[in-house]
């Protein structure tokens, strides 16, 4: 099955395997598994449940949150009712630091928590353009943010207070993906990178892979055909469902759902238990040269 769902029932967060275990779920995750956690411990208190609303958000689709500057954006709370947000994103974003150490150890030590998110609107109907609707299967891939191979990891839980679930679909493992986009996909433009980055539109000089990936992204979402052909059969994750995965690996579209967190955090290629199964391996396999 391409990028199965592997669950783990009435998981806790403090919870940490064998080490059998533990090598057989990273080993799941690396090879393109989305590791699910229904029944999950994270509890909403009576003054954080108004928070799920659409009315704390400004003009952004999400409310964000920066751990290493303990900062909210993205929201039109002030006063208290802003002090329960950042407090609410802060220790959601803990409880995902801690997830993954917990079921992934080798990432413990090596992994750089990047933007927690907050995403009280419904996503069925919202309107944008083809390149930003994540109701489009993609894989993930940041525009402004190069990461030369390293790997985008993101842990999401449903908190939906009315029993609505987060449904997804799950298209292609990567490889499928590359094989059938990367021939469309040409070399970047000499000195582009390096343009880019001085100019700031990139936060530091993009490489080859980075290029590609993009690309990627979007050929999958521009492509009409191959979005009606893939990964039909939906996904639901119910609320109190937390799930991980790569997400510049794992092809996915979030087709409906209302009230979601959302925690990035980079890992490093080399903590990899296996770095042949990363995106940037792959692809250096088919192009049969060094891309980062």
């Amino acid at each position: 099955m391409p990028n199965p769902v592997l669950e783990l029932s009435n998981f806790t967060s403090d919870r940490v395997p064998d080490p059998a275990r533990q090598r057989e779920l990273t080993e799941a995750l690396e090879s393109g598994a989305v590791v699910s956690m229904p029944g999950f411990d994270f509890q909403l208190t009576a003054a954080e449940l108004p928070l799920l609303d659409p009315r704390i958000l400004a003009k952004a689709k999400n409310v964000s949150y920066t751990p290493s500057a303990d900062k909210v954006g993205g929201t039109s709370c002030t006063g208290a009712e802003l002090e329960v947000l950042r407090n609410l994103m802060a220790r959601y974003s803990k409880m995902a630091r801690g997830l993954v150490a917990n079921l992934f150890p080798a990432y413990a030590e090596k992994m750089q928590v990047l933007r927690t998110s907050l995403r009280p609107a419904e996503i069925a109907g919202r309107k944008s353009s083809w390149r930003k609707d994540d109701t489009r299967l993609h894989v993930d891939a940041f525009p402004s943010q190069p990461t030369r191979g390293n790997r985008i990891l993101r842990v999401f839980l449903n908190v939906n207070p009315v029993g609505k679930p987060r449904v997804w679909r799950l298209g292609e493992p990567f490889e499928d993906v590359a094989k059938r986009f990367l021939p469309g996909i040409g070399r970047p433009f000499p000195g582009s990178a390096k343009f880019k980055a001085l100019v700031g539109l990139t936060k530091s000089e993009a490489s080859e892979y980075d290029f590609i990936m993009l690309k990627m992204h979007d050929a999958m979402k521009a492509d009409d055909a191959y979005q009606a052909s893939v990964g039909q059969d939906p996904i639901l994750f119910q609320p109190g469902t937390a799930w991980v995965c790569y997400a510049d690996s794992v092809s996915h579209a979030a087709i409906s759902g209302q009230h979601q967190f959302e925690q990035t955090i980079r890992i490093p290629l080399a903590a990899m238990q296996d770095t042949k199964l990363s995106p940037l391996r792959i692809l250096e396999r088919m192009r049969r040269r060094a891309l980062a």
